[in-house]
């Protein structure tokens, strides 16, 4: 599943940046380019931050989302988003932390099944 969605990267409009301990991976970012129609620029969507069980609080993920910002700005991002669970507080604390803040309501339809 993984090798398939990263096949499927754009070389241009994608970026997963991984972290590791010797072989082992700890950590990984992905993010996205999305053109924006309202605005000048495009939008840097962080589409995932995962850091593995016992590596939290270690600077992982800090160190992850400082090289997704950086090569969202590079790109020529005008901002850079990501989605948090309602339930995920501690996240919301951590992303806070690195002076994101939430600024609109996001709503989702499911596909029928």
């Amino acid at each position: 599943m993984v090798e398939g969605k990263l096949a499927a990267l754009g070389e241009d409009t994608d970026a997963v940046f991984i972290a590791c301990e010797g072989v082992l991976i700890v950590g990984v970012v992905s993010i996205h380019i999305t053109p924006l129609f309202h605005a000048p620029g495009h939008l840097a969507r962080v589409t995932a931050l995962s850091i593995r069980d016992g590596h939290q609080r270690r600077g992982v993920g800090k160190a992850l989302m400082a090289v997704a910002e950086q090569w969202s700005w590079a790109t020529g991002a005008a901002r850079i988003d990501l989605t948090s669970g309602n339930h995920r507080r501690e996240a919301h604390r951590f992303y806070e932390s690195l002076g994101y803040g939430t600024d609109s309501r996001r709503f989702v339809k499911n596909r029928p099944a």
